[in-house]
């Protein structure tokens, strides 16, 4: 399945049904008078998130949704029916945007979540909604209300507690697929890593989900290379996990500040989000040039970085464990956190 997270769509409600213009004529019937309907409501736009589904790739051959339009009025007084609803279904972390793509309409975070989107017109009155003692036989009756029509974003954030970060080949798929079942694509070119993965990983009887997402190069902020649009899939994970590539040409230092300079200009919170640094592909290092490389990332990012191989599994439980005990302590935090009671104005 063909991998999408942002897609634009357009959407209308119904329109309401028309009132009916009817009187009532039966033989034998001394008193007849209006008895036309009102017209039935238009159809709703909903929006639901669901399970089992992790891309918007239903949107990408069908971009216009229409409810149905409510039925007219009939005679002896008989209402139409409702419009058909529209139901969007959408994976669990979709965001729904204006038409700008910058203001938030809901954050869907929950299965089973519903938002009413758009709300159908509301059907016409009939004639028999305006007879009155003084005007006993009215010909007319309402039409019925139109729908509202709109164009939105659906954009996909990944749901992962923690996530990878790094250079394109920092070994970032390598690591995943060492500590989880999922299986990315792995091979020794940059850019191997075109859309994000996720991975369940479990140790010690715990277990979180671990993101991957395509490497960072210098000016991505600016369209370089593949953006950095996939940084909002890691906007909602507790911790990253920044790998280094230590057997690579490039300084270990300067590729650290390139990546961390892309994540400040990306923004969202991802610059103050708990980091773990790690240099990984140890086992291709001799140990002098390990030391030295270690020294040299260790002065660029102000802390001891882990030293780690996912090939042969050097202190990867251990960068597990560094992960675990980080989500634990951001949840208990987000626990903690007591939300400022806003100060009631004076009353008299």
């Amino acid at each position: 399945m063909k991998f999408l997270d942002q897609a634009k769509i357009y959407v209308r409600s119904g329109n309401g049904g028309a009132g009916a213009v009817s009187f009532r004529r039966e033989k034998f019937i001394e008193f007849g008078g209006p008895d036309g309907g009102d017209g039935g409501r238009g159809g709703d736009v909903w929006v639901e998130c669901v399970e089992g589904l992790n891309t918007l790739i239903d949107y990408r051959y069908q971009q216009h949704f229409k409810a149905g339009t409510g039925i007219h009025g009939m005679g002896r007084n008989r209402t139409g029916a409702k419009g058909s609803d529209v139901v969007l279904r959408v994976p669990v972390g979709t965001e729904i945007l204006e038409e700008d793509n910058e203001t938030v309409i809901a954050d869907l975070t929950e299965p089973g979540q519903r938002l009413l989107l758009l709300r159908g017109g509301n059907g016409g009155f009939g004639n028999a909604q305006f007879k009155s003692s003084t005007n006993q036989a009215p010909r007319h009756a309402n039409p019925g209300l139109e729908g509202i029509e709109k164009w939105i974003w659906l954009r996909l954030k990944l749901i992962a507690d923690a996530g990878l970060v790094g250079l394109p080949n920092a070994g970032k798929s390598t690591f995943l697929a060492s500590v989880s079942a999922a299986k990315p694509k792995i091979a020794d070119y940059p850019f191997t890593t075109l859309h994000p993965n996720l991975g369940v990983v479990e140790l010690d009887g715990r277990g979180f989900v671990l993101a991957d997402i395509p490497g960072l190069i210098e000016g991505a902020h600016e369209g370089t290379g593949l953006g950095d649009r996939f940084l909002g899939h890691i906007e909602r994970t507790r911790v990253l996990l920044h790998l280094v590539d230590g057997s690579g040409v490039e300084d270990p230092a300067e590729a650290y500040r390139v990546v961390r300079g892309e994540l400040e200009a990306y923004g969202n919170g991802l610059e103050d989000k708990p980091e773990i640094v790690a240099m990984s592909k140890a086992d291709a290092l001799s140990p002098e040039l390990r030391a030295e490389r270690a020294a040299s990332l260790e002065a660029a990012c102000g802390r001891k970085p882990l030293i780690l191989s996912s090939a042969s599994r050097e202190n990867v439980d251990t960068a597990l464990r560094m992960i675990i005990r980080a989500i634990d302590k951001d949840k208990e935090d987000a626990a903690n956190e007591v939300p400022s009671r806003p100060e009631e104005g004076w009353r008299p």
